[in-house]
């Protein structure tokens, strides 16, 4: 399971999705964090590897306030 920001991402869910469960990032937000982070916006938050969610952990602590 994904834990970004102090919350567990559903690994059910499309990665889009699944950052919206973080306060202050809706789905538009979501595609440009992900497409920064080169990781695909289809992609399962089970199947991210451990380098995606820490790309996506980066980009959003570094650059945004949740």
């Amino acid at each position: 399971m994904a834990r970004i920001a102090g919350i567990d991402l559903p690994k059910s869910k499309v990665g889009e999705i699944g950052l919206t469960n973080i306060f202050g990032i809706g789905r538009s937000l979501a595609r440009r964090i992900l497409k920064e982070a080169g990781v695909p916006k289809e992609k399962k938050v089970s199947e991210w590897s451990d380098d995606d969610a820490a790309k996506i952990r980066t980009i959003i602590n570094d650059r945004f306030r949740v």
